[in-house]
């Protein structure tokens, strides 16, 4: 609701407008209490009254305002494709796919693919993806004859952050420091491969800026037990300690990190993702 302008007392009238809700509907007062003004109180302030449902009204909701809204900028070729309220900056080429809202400068293209509220800069292709993650790409395999979205899938997406200890830290999707989750507790079998790129950038701990190393975790988990092993692809310097390893506490996975005491270090990692559904 919001307040109506300060409107004195017409002559004659013992009510006038107080509240404009955010459907358009007025609601007057008699200086003490909210009243329903009649058809004469209420045009004689300058507002529409409907008969239909005896309401006094500001403006008419336009109902389509949500489906013009939410085509804002948007580029939709195929049939019974949808964008909901939110979508900006996204191109769609095929059928049945959905973008839900609160989201930007996505792309489908395919068949029965979906990109999940606010997610942004996704893309998905082929049929039955979805996409779960900022930033990511994803290969929809077909749902198993249409079983449903993501129940056989590939997907890339990035993670990054920097550790200044030898404490596991957990790196961020896409570089958005308030999510680290990068799969919950759902009913999908996830085999992965993380190439994770760690470079020195100061401290205090022996060695140097520069030291780095290219490591290649792997492995498959249920979400409850990870079966994975990391391995050294190549490093330069004093790189002792430095691993990776996926958590599943409470269900959800996250993938951390850990350096050296005294050292700062960046970290920056492709995920790849197969996920099967059952």
């Amino acid at each position: 609701m919001s307040k109506a302008k300060t409107i004195p007392f017409l002559r004659d009238y013992p009510v006038k407008p107080s509240e404009v809700s955010s459907l358009g509907i007025v609601t007057f007062t008699d200086g003490t209490n909210d009243v329903v003004p009649n058809q004469q109180q209420c045009e004689a302030y300058g507002y529409t009254y409907n008969r239909e449902n005896g309401t006094c009204n500001a403006f008419v909701l336009n109902t389509s305002l949500d489906s013009n809204f939410a085509n804002v900028n948007n580029t939709v070729s195929g049939k019974n494709n949808v964008t909901r309220t939110g979508t900006n900056n996204t191109y769609i080429i095929g059928e049945n796919n959905t973008v839900n809202g609160l989201s930007r400068n996505n792309i489908v293209v395919g068949s029965n693919n979906e990109i999940v509220n606010g997610v942004n800069n996704a893309s998905v292709f082929g049929t039955y993806g979805i996409a779960l993650r900022d930033g990511e790409t994803v290969f929809g395999g077909g749902g198993f004859n249409g079983l449903g979205k993501g129940y056989a899938q590939s997907s890339t997406f990035m993670l990054t952050g920097t550790t200044t200890d030898a404490t596991p830290t957990s790196l961020f999707v896409n570089g958005d420091p308030n999510t680290t989750i990068i799969a919950r507790d759902i009913s999908t079998y996830i085999g992965y491969k993380f190439e994770i790129v760690a470079v020195r950038t100061g401290g205090t701990h022996a060695g140097s800026v520069g030291d780095r190393t290219f490591l290649e975790l792997n492995g498959i988990n249920d979400r409850t037990v990870s079966d994975e092993h990391i391995e050294t692809i190549n490093k330069t310097g004093t790189v002792s300690g430095w691993t990776a390893a996926t958590d599943l506490t409470g269900g959800n996975m996250t993938l951390q990190v850990t350096g050296n005491a005294t050292m700062d270090i960046s970290w920056s990692v492709t995920a790849n993702f197969y996920e099967i559904k059952i």
